[in-house]
């Protein structure tokens, strides 16, 4: 973990953000519930809640099947400290990013970052792809349903994607 995180201001409320997780290469459960305890860990940040556990097929990508799930997390992290921090995380689990949508060790996406609209050359929020994917919308949905169009999620139904655990696979993370 970074010491130079930007936080915003110290009296700062947090800000409701939610991250999609996801793994489909090595120890695929393993590597998430790590990436969420060590996200809890971070100045500032706490993951709140997340979703059931999903399988789903890759999607505009080859290898094996995803694990996926959403967390719901408060932080007084700027938008741009929180990206370095997910990838930063990333990378303590071994992702490596040979092409563009690679298998890989661990993926955290920030989906959304309370209702902010951001827009640089190295984030954009709301996540770009989200509603065109099924392992971002059912466990997104299963936290916020009022935030998840049903439109979108019939956009998305015939994706293959299946639950495989209740959210209490997360049972003994740090700080859930």
């Amino acid at each position: 973990m970074s010491d130079s995180v930007s936080l915003r201001d110290a009296g700062a409320q947090p800000t409701l953000v939610y991250v999609g997780l996801g793994a489909n290469l090595g120890e695929r459960e393993a590597a998430l519930r790590k990436a969420l305890a060590t996200l809890g860990q971070y100045p500032g940040t706490r993951v709140l809640r997340v979703s059931p556990l999903y399988g789903s097929a890759p999607v505009d990508a080859g290898g094996p099947d995803y694990l996926n799930a959403v967390a719901e997390v408060a932080t007084t992290l700027t938008p741009e400290a929180l990206l370095q921090a997910l990838q930063a995380i990333e990378l303590s689990a071994g992702r490596e990013r040979p092409y563009r949508n690679a298998p890989r060790t661990l993926d955290l996406d920030i989906l959304w970052f309370g209702d902010q609209v951001i827009d640089t050359p190295t984030l954009t929020v709301p996540h770009p792809r989200m509603a065109e994917r099924a392992f971002v919308l059912r466990p997104l949905a299963d936290l916020v349903p009022e935030r998840v169009d049903a439109t979108a999620l019939q956009a998305v139904a015939a994706q293959d994607i299946h639950q495989l655990e209740g959210a209490g696979w997360v049972d003994g993370v740090a700080g859930l």
